[in-house]
């Protein structure tokens, strides 16, 4: 019982977590903490059990939803790498800082993380276009199916430190990073979402290689819970990419909003309560 109800968690969360570039930790994390402590399912889970399992999970959700997006050639690989830089130290220091969380601080800080980036996703497109980036950094183009090109751009070094800041965030609260960095992406490096997503999901395969190699030297893998959640992932992963793929980006924006707002929510009140 323990491990079907893990799978479609985990089904659940490659799906959402693939459509929307986020590696499906949002949706793992306060999924398995809910019915782990709250209902008592899963007695031995801890906040860096969950964020442990979450980002062995990401490996798979990764890998699976970047081969779906590059059959349509929407991955960016050189920005991937370039942000992957920044982002793999950064993963180490977050796994590190995870040790002194517990349940009710977890789910605090993890609610209001996640309220802010949706606040920023809500006012988007009633702010300017920021083109300081793009101006001032390596610029890129991509042209979309029915013909339309898009250029964005960042600096190098902006990008690093970025997603160094990002990586430390995703090795700390097991979130893959693409919470943060798709936002980014959108609002300041002026990426297509579409190529937004499937970069990020790039990003969250080579991010979670680091991030899982810390958490298991740290102990906070729950090895037994692994293989439901791998399998459900994986298979949810490509749902969600073939999804993506039929979606309008406004569509997938929304998306985004929606179910960080309603998560980000309850995790703040679980952990005020």
């Amino acid at each position: 019982m323990e491990n079907v109800l893990l799978a479609i968690i985990a089904l659940c969360a490659g799906i959402l977590g693939s459509l929307v570039g986020l590696g499906g930790g949002v949706i793992l994390i306060p999924a398995t903490l809910y019915f782990g402590v709250t209902l008592g399912l899963f007695p031995d889970i801890t906040p860096q059990r969950v964020v442990g399992l979450s980002v062995v999970m990401m490996i798979f959700t990764g890998l699976s939803s970047t081969i779906s997006y590059m059959k349509s050639k929407q991955v960016d690989f050189f920005s991937g790498w370039i942000f992957f830089i920044g982002s793999a130290p950064g993963a180490i220091l977050g796994a590190w800082l995870n040790k002194g969380l517990n349940i009710d601080s977890f789910n605090l800080y993890f609610g209001i993380l996640l309220i802010v980036l949706s606040a920023l996703l809500f006012v988007r497109d009633r702010l300017k276009p920021i083109h300081w980036f793009l101006e001032h950094g390596m610029k890129r183009s991509f042209t979309d199916r029915q013909g339309q090109t898009f250029e964005y751009g960042y600096p190098i070094w902006f990008a690093v430190c970025f997603t160094f800041f990002v990586g430390m965030l995703s090795g700390l609260f097991g979130i893959g990073g693409g919470s943060l960095i798709v936002p980014a992406m959108v609002l300041l490096f002026r990426f297509p979402p579409h190529v937004a997503v499937a970069t990020s999901m790039f990003l969250v395969f080579l991010t979670s290689i680091i991030n899982s190699m810390s958490h298991i030297y740290l102990g906070n893998v729950p090895w037994h819970y692994t293989v439901p959640v791998i399998v459900g992932a994986y298979m949810g992963a490509k749902l969600g990419a073939a999804l993506n793929k039929r979606m309008k980006s406004k569509t997938v924006v929304l998306v985004l909003q929606i179910v960080m707002v309603l998560i980000g929510i309850r995790s703040i009140i679980e952990g005020l309560v």
